[in-house]
């Protein structure tokens, strides 16, 4: 889709960190690409000097938006603050549902997950080419937490179908309807269900539909097909998010292959 609001010469700039291991940045990504925004992306890696942030913004935590290419100064961090500045930038593409009802709730569930859920965070990093098997450790803590988000998710989908049904539009079956910034605030939580094969009891139908709506959603795998790209350059590999249990002989580590499947 056209960028309406300026020029190539001035093309918004996303610098972020390889989105293969990245929440943060894998959010920012993909709402710039399933929505065709003009953006350039400068990527770096946490590990390697030869591809790291240039010094004005290397103590930023990434990602930041140069909205403007000829103005350094302007940069806009944090990924929900850069999601919002595009959906103001780009109204007419609906990052946020046109509802306002919906549109609330969809802004309610992006911000708990922007804030909230530190026992996942912290206890199954981001890997979406890693695949964990064996005795996965889940404390009563992040077993909580998991809980909470898949009914978050059926809860969203309950709501968002009879919230539709009202209004008579079609229901796309993302979280809120049609694609928002809200599924891509979701986005990298399935690759920990995946990856660390986190136990979806409680889910509904409903929330089954939504996560095997985003798997096979054409935008969201060929996002997927870039993190496979990535990690075939060594130098965006990062030990401890590959190994978080290293020294843990009852979890093995290996790697997805490009041909999986969802299967609930």
């Amino acid at each position: 889709m056209a960028d309406s609001k300026g020029s190539p010469d001035n093309q918004p700039i996303l610098h972020v960190y390889f989105t293969r291991y990245s929440s943060w940045g894998a959010r920012v990504t993909l709402i710039i690409n399933y929505f065709r925004i003009p953006c350039t992306m400068q990527m770096y890696t946490l590990t390697s000097s030869a591809i790291a942030p240039p010094t004005r913004i290397a103590g930023s935590f990434l990602p930041v938006l140069q909205p403007d290419a000829k103005d350094e100064e302007f940069l806009v961090a944090d990924s929900l603050a850069i999601c919002e500045f595009l959906a103001e930038r780009h109204s007419e593409l609906n990052l946020w549902p046109k509802d306002p009802k919906l549109r609330a709730l969809a802004r309610t569930a992006a911000a708990q997950m922007h804030s909230g859920f530190s026992e996942i965070r912290n206890t199954y990093p981001t890997n979406f080419v890693g695949k964990y098997t064996g005795n996965i450790p889940v404390s009563d803590a992040a077993a909580k937490e998991i809980r909470q988000i898949v009914k978050l998710w059926s809860k969203a989908r309950r709501n968002t179908k009879k919230r539709l049904q009202e209004l008579g539009e079609e229901d796309e079956g993302f979280l809120f309807g049609g694609f928002s910034i809200a599924d891509a605030f979701f986005w990298p939580v399935l690759w920990r269900f995946r990856s660390y094969q986190l136990p979806l009891t409680g889910i509904s139908e409903d929330g089954l539909e939504w996560m095997a709506k985003m798997w096979n959603d054409p935008a969201v795998k060929l996002e997927a097909k870039g993190y496979f790209r990535q990690a075939e350059n060594p130098l965006t590999r990062v030990e401890k998010y590959d190994e978080p249990f290293k020294g843990n002989p009852n979890v093995q580590y290996g790697l997805f292959t490009e041909d999986w499947t969802f299967s609930a």
